[in-house]
């Protein structure tokens, strides 16, 4: 079985955000940047699938020669052999344009990705990547089990699970549980600097999209605290200063 998992390149959840060129660029200096959590999700469960020589897992990203290290962290982890399409990640479509038009070319058997990536939280690209394949697309995954030609996924739904099985190919997009992020060992980490990394110029497209501008969120709001049993009071409140009632 050929796996292909498409990661991103995030900034840690411990970065303070910040803007320049007037609040139109994210200010990189001094970002720790990581691979996406819910990626590394999807990649350690590809690694499980194709464990004991049961086939390869193809990591792939978008992005510029500064995430080679998040890209070498995922070969350290199990990965086979990654691919890096040297752009800058302009917008979900962007991306996911990209990954399809390398699959059209390099076919696999399933495609992972995280449920979103940390950064954007767009939760755009997986779904996008299947509609340019014409593959069917299911996210925020719980339980991956592979039978045959089938896929079976396990997904949470208001009031229940949503059992699915769906013939392969498919693009998945993995959440918490499906499996346990894997911690990269001293002979991984050796062994990533020799597993090939294939560097592929992007496909010309036109962009869809332009970020005018970005802003933080405005600052928490002084707490009121009101006494239990005063449900006037509380009333009074959302009508008159939250106004959602």
């Amino acid at each position: 079985m050929k796996i292909l998992v498409c990661i991103s390149n995030v900034p840690d959840t411990t970065t303070k955000i910040t803007f320049n060129e007037n609040n139109t660029q994210f200010n990189t200096t001094g970002v720790q940047f990581i691979l996406n959590p819910y990626d590394e999700i999807a990649l350690a469960r590809a690694i499980e699938l194709t464990d004991g020589g049961n086939g390869s897992v193809t990591v792939i990203n978008v992005g510029e020669v500064n995430t080679e290290p998040t890209i070498r962290k995922a070969l350290a982890i199990g990965a086979t052999d990654a691919v890096r399409i040297n752009a800058k990640p302009h917008d979900a479509w962007f991306v996911a344009y990209q990954i399809a038009q390398y699959v059209k070319a390099n076919p696999f058997d399933l495609i992972l990705t995280g449920r979103e990536s940390i950064d954007y939280n767009g939760a755009k690209v997986g779904g996008m990547i299947a509609e340019l394949l014409d593959f069917p697309s299911v996210s925020i995954i719980k339980k991956l089990e592979i039978g045959g030609t089938n896929i079976t996924v396990e997904r949470e739904i208001e009031g229940g699970k949503e059992i699915l099985t769906i013939p392969l190919p498919i693009v998945a997009g993995t959440a918490e549980g499906v499996a346990e992020p894997k911690i990269p060992n001293m002979r991984g980490i050796m062994s990533a600097r020799s597993k090939p990394l294939t560097v592929i110029e992007p496909v010309g497209i036109t962009t869809n999209s332009e970020i005018i501008s970005y802003e933080t969120p405005a600052p928490r709001g002084q707490v009121k605290l009101i006494p239990a049993d005063d449900v006037a009071k509380l009333v009074e409140l959302l009508h008159e200063e939250a106004r959602v009632i």
